[in-house]
């Protein structure tokens, strides 16, 4: 039998798979040739996303740190989400190949700006 390999993301971390198809996005969005071609500022599509920002359980406030907590941890979620726009600071990036595609994996804080489709019809009055 086969086994499936899946890309699990920890933490802060989203999995971006890179749009370096065109400068100018779906949603008109224009990246200018300057700063795409500096490497500062990148798109794309977020692939995947860690479960976001472990929250500390006030329980274990006088336990040893090495003991094992029964509880599940709980985390603040990102903001981003599986299937938005994203634009982000190409510095903070690594990249990855993964059964042949390139992937980027950054914490959120590099992300400058996300496009989603309930946001674009929010700012037009298409509610």
């Amino acid at each position: 039998m086969a086994s499936k390999k899946k890309l699990i993301v920890v933490g802060d971390r989203v999995l971006i798979k890179p749009d370096d198809s065109k400068e100018k996005t779906d949603f008109g969005l224009y990246l200018p040739q300057g700063i795409e071609s500096k490497d500062k500022v990148q798109s794309g599509f977020v692939y995947k996303t860690g479960p976001g920002y472990p929250l500390p359980d006030p329980s274990d406030v006088g336990e040893e740190p090495w003991s094992q907590s029964k509880k599940d941890t709980k985390y603040v979620p990102l903001q981003v989400e599986e299937g938005d726009y994203v634009i982000f600071l190409r510095k903070s990036a690594i990249e990855i190949e993964f059964e042949g595609k390139k992937y980027l994996i950054l914490p959120q804080s590099a992300i400058l700006l996300i496009v989603r489709d309930d946001i674009l019809s929010k700012i037009s009055g298409d509610e």
